[in-house]
């Protein structure tokens, strides 16, 4: 099976440094969606793994992520694409929780659930703990400079053999170009 797991925040939607609340607020970033269906149409399964301290700190609830992944599904339909799996982690990061990125904990139920080994699974993140939850469990991590992905490649320190793309659809023309080699 062909897995590749994304961040959300970023990578397929706009961020926003006051969080993003609401289906409103939740905007795609030009190409993502397009990118995931692409990926599907080469035969990837595509799976979300998302921190979302915005539920532990109380600043949306359990409805409007629901809203969020529900307009993201519909989106996603409009454009022949599909997403198999959203797994998140409500938890903030003083609750010291094995789900939320960077620790790999939210991988390794992606995983399980899938009957999958992670190592050289692509993973897709504009953050330095998206890569490093990859690297734990040895995944193949792939930065886009979107979201924060500037800011992430600016810093360094990435993980050794990180990939840098322009964006999902660049990520997701790698990876389809990766396999007809």
């Amino acid at each position: 099976m062909k897995l590749v797991i994304l961040d959300r925040d970023g990578v397929i939607n706009h961020d926003r440094d006051d969080f993003v609340k609401s289906a409103a607020e939740w905007v795609p970033i030009d190409g993502s969606l397009e990118a995931i269906a692409l990926l599907n149409h080469a035969g990837w399964r595509v799976v979300i793994a998302s921190n979302q301290s915005g539920i532990g700190r109380g600043f949306f609830g359990a409805a409007e992520l629901n809203a969020m992944h529900g307009k993201l599904h519909r989106l996603l339909a409009s454009v022949g694409g599909r997403v198999d799996a959203i797994f998140f982690c409500p938890h903030t990061a003083d609750m010291q929780c094995e789900c939320r990125k960077p620790k790999p904990g939210m991988y390794r139920d992606i995983a399980q659930r899938f009957d999958v080994r992670l190592e050289d699974t692509p993973v897709i993140g504009d953050s330095l703990r998206d890569l490093e939850a990859a690297e734990a469990v040895g995944a193949e991590p792939i930065l886009v400079r979107t979201g924060k992905g500037e800011r992430t490649l600016a810093a360094g320190g990435l993980p050794e053999h990180t990939r840098v793309c322009y964006d999902l659809m660049d990520a997701a023309l790698y990876l389809i170009g990766k396999e007809e080699d």
